[in-house]
């Protein structure tokens, strides 16, 4: 006599891989949204960068003691410099909502002989910052350059 149909120990243990392959996918698809959503942070942080850069450009700076270092300016801001007229849409001004940026002289108060051993040149530093206040989850992206006083 041959027995049909599947025995309750072969149930369980099919139950146990299709349980842990369904939380392998679940953990795989929060990480996913996890990503897209940081990714969506760092492309409008570089956005800020970019409006950043073009509102108060290197170009610009005569006096590195008066010029160089821009304090924190909302994103909001520094579209409005640039843009004059031109107004954000309300999802521009949402995406852009709680970004700032930043520039300051890392080396300013070095003296002459300190600079002179970097050829003139300034290290400066630009910070998009973002995140909620209430949470407590402040974000920051940064990078450093080089400027020299034009002669």
């Amino acid at each position: 006599m041959t027995r049909r149909g599947f025995t309750l120990v072969e149930v369980l243990l099919a139950s146990v891989i299709l349980g842990l392959g369904l939380a392998a996918i679940l953990v795989s698809v929060s990480n996913s949204q996890r990503m897209l959503l940081a990714s969506t942070y760092l492309e409008t942080a570089q956005e800020v960068m970019d409006l950043g850069d073009m509102a108060y450009p290197l170009s610009d700076v005569q006096d590195p003691d008066r010029d160089l270092d821009v304090g924190e300016t909302r994103a909001t801001e520094l579209w409005d410099k640039i843009a004059g007229d031109m107004r954000l849409s309300r999802a521009q001004e949402e995406r852009l909502h709680g970004y700032t940026w930043e520039r300051e002289s890392l080396n300013r108060q070095d003296d002459e002989e300190s600079r002179s051993r970097l050829g003139g040149l300034y290290t400066v530093k630009v910070t998009v910052r973002w995140g909620d206040d209430r949470r407590g989850n402040h974000e920051e992206e940064s990078y450093i350059t080089f400027w020299r006083k034009p002669e």
